[in-house]
């Protein structure tokens, strides 16, 4: 199943459709923070309460919504397990905003 992820990510990679991604180690290597009570507070474990976990991240390129969930409809991976996709978010009109506000 590996092989068969690896050749599929190197196909989105010739076409290029990937930028980018990482896998992620289990949940029991992480750590969630939160805001309590006027500071951090730092627990063991994974970041939300579900059986499900995220396993990895991958970065695509794509037209919209439909081509991401066509390409990704052809991973191998998704037979193990579900994917989720989610548009980047475009933040860069507040970090301009922000840009201005800390240059002042």
């Amino acid at each position: 199943m590996f092989d068969r992820c690896l050749r599929y990510d190197d196909e989105l990679r010739k076409n290029h459709h990937f930028v980018g991604g990482e896998a992620l180690q289990g949940p029991a290597s992480a750590k969630t923070l939160r805001w309590q009570n006027g500071r951090v507070a730092v627990s063991d474990g994974p970041y939300a309460e579900t059986k499900e976990q995220i396993g990895g991240i991958l970065i695509l390129e794509a037209r919209d919504m439909q081509h991401a969930v066509e390409l990704m409809s052809q991973h191998p991976g998704v037979q193990f397990g579900p994917f989720e996709i989610r548009p980047a978010a475009d933040l860069s009109g507040m970090m301009r905003q922000s840009e201005l506000r800390r240059s002042s």
